[in-house]
This record gives structure tokens, C-alpha cells and sequence, in this order.
């Protein structure tokens, strides 16, 4: 856990529900969309396992007794070799606390939790019309084109 004066980082387990919970609400809000993360979310049985198994994981950022930050990721084991990637698929800062390495904290966190487990990435997307998004991850990372397909499964 990592902490700093205004905000203290957090990875979610399985007896945080109730923080893990206001993470999903607190992502609805920034990315405009509470339908998605909170209309439907999971009983607490599924997501003590989400939160307990390996491939997920779950960081909160914390102000006082708020949830402001969160990112959840997913461990990917490699095919082609012994290893393993993170890929961030969900990054989000409360608006009224951006611009105070929050962001950046997540994603420290995850980088040591990622060195812990031996992966030998960790991977994110972003759309290009998000531009602090793109600036932040090109900061910490090196910029791949590349284009992303959704795939109906009806």
C-alpha cells in the first residue's frame, strides 16, 4: 500500500467489498456511464472470488473515507512462453481529484505487482479523442498504433 498526503493507494481483496463496490460507482461517474457499473453489478459471493482469484486485480485510490481513483486489470497468461502480461482495462480519477498523480500511483502499484508475479508487461489502450489519457500512458510507456476489433458473440 502506498500513501501519500492526499490520497492512499489500496489493492482491493476480498474482504473489500464495500470499497470495491464505491470504486465501480466512482468509475460509472467519470466515465459517464453508472448504468454500466453500477445497475448490474455482481452478488458479493462472485465478487469475493473475482477479487480473491489471481487473474484479477483491483487498486483504489483513497481520499479520507472516499474512493477517487481505481484501476482494474486482468493477469494473462502467455501461450508462447512462461510468462505473463497485466493489461489495465479500466483506469478512472474522480474529476474533482485529477491532476494529482493519481493516475500515475494506480499504475506504480500495479508495476509492482506485476514485478512480483514475474510479468513481463503491462499493457493498456486508449481511444485518441482522450487526450489525457494518451498523454499520461505515452509518458509511461512506449505508443503503439494499433487498431481493436469488437467481436459479437450473438
Amino acid at each position: 500500500m502506498t500513501t501519500t498526503t492526499t490520497f492512499r493507494i489500496q489493492r482491493l481483496a476480498a474482504d473489500d467489498l464495500v470499497t470495491f463496490r464505491a470504486m465501480m460507482a466512482m468509475m460509472g461517474e467519470a466515465f459517464e456511464d453508472r448504468t454500466t457499473y453500477t445497475a448490474a453489478q455482481p452478488d458479493d459471493a462472485y465478487l469475493r472470488a473475482l477479487l480473491d482469484g489471481r487473474q484479477f486485480v483491483a487498486i483504489a485510490a483513497i481520499a479520507g473515507d472516499r474512493v477517487v481513483g481505481g484501476l482494474a486489470a486482468y493477469e494473462l497468461p502467455k501461450f508462447e512462453q512462461a510468462r505473463s502480461e497485466l493489461y489495465i482495462y479500466d483506469l478512472a480519477v474522480d474529476a474533482a481529484h485529477r491532476r494529482r498523480g493519481i493516475a500515475t500511483a494506480l499504475i506504480a502499484e500495479l508495476r509492482g505487482i506485476a514485478r512480483e508475479r514475474g510479468a513481463w508487461v503491462i499493457y493498456v489502450q486508449a481511444d485518441p479523442p482522450d487526450a489525457p489519457a494518451v498523454a499520461l500512458y505515452t509518458k509511461l510507456g512506449v505508443r503503439e498504433d494499433v487498431l481493436h476489433f469488437d467481436i459479437g458473440v450473438d
